[in-house]
């Protein structure tokens, strides 16, 4: 299941890869990269059974001071 994962992803890059390279995108590229690179491991944990870390906490963690504080007297 993995490799057909990672064959699917390899055929999106040959689909969008060499129209950014051949129009020069360099930065749309490297976003390309980045974004295929999650998607791609976040797949993968997801065949192999392993729970992806929530965001939720992230946020919780950020704005839970922020939220103590407006409560407070």
């Amino acid at each position: 299941m993995i490799v057909l994962a990672f064959l699917a992803f390899l055929f999106i890059m040959a689909i969008e890869v060499p129209g950014l390279v051949k129009k020069k995108m360099w930065r749309e590229l490297i976003a390309f990269a980045v974004f295929l690179w999650i998607g791609m491991s976040l797949s993968i944990l997801q065949i192999l059974g392993v729970e992806p870390p929530s965001p939720i906490k992230f946020i919780e963690a950020l704005y839970k001071p922020l939220a103590e504080w407006l409560k407070a007297p």
